[in-house]
């Protein structure tokens, strides 16, 4: 679906950059493999501003998918999307890069 305003994390993509800067932990096996990437998450934010429905579209493995799944289920809230005015359920597609 089409949408008018896409949901936005709190302190918009400075904050989310903020978020994953403290919380994001390079698995210890990825790092010794010295596996590098983008891992691609799919999910939804509901009207409420919360997350649900977590995927992965695309891993790298070494422990960075799962270390991308609990980032997003234990992000903070979102500001929902708008649809005509309407607060509307949106699938959100993130890329999250690992780099050593």
């Amino acid at each position: 679906m089409e949408v008018d305003e896409m949901p936005k994390p709190k302190g918009g993509m400075e904050g989310w950059n903020t978020y994953l800067a403290k919380n994001l932990t390079y698995p210890k096996a990825a790092r010794e493999a010295k596996v590098e990437g983008t891992v691609i998450a799919t999910f939804v934010v509901d009207e409420k501003g919360e997350v649900s429905n977590v995927e992965i579209l695309r891993g790298i493995g070494g422990g960075c998918d799962e270390e991308v799944m609990r980032l997003v289920k234990e992000s903070p809230k979102w500001t929902p999307g708008k649809k005509d005015g309407e607060i509307v359920k949106v699938r959100m597609r993130l890329p999250i890069r690992f780099k050593l």
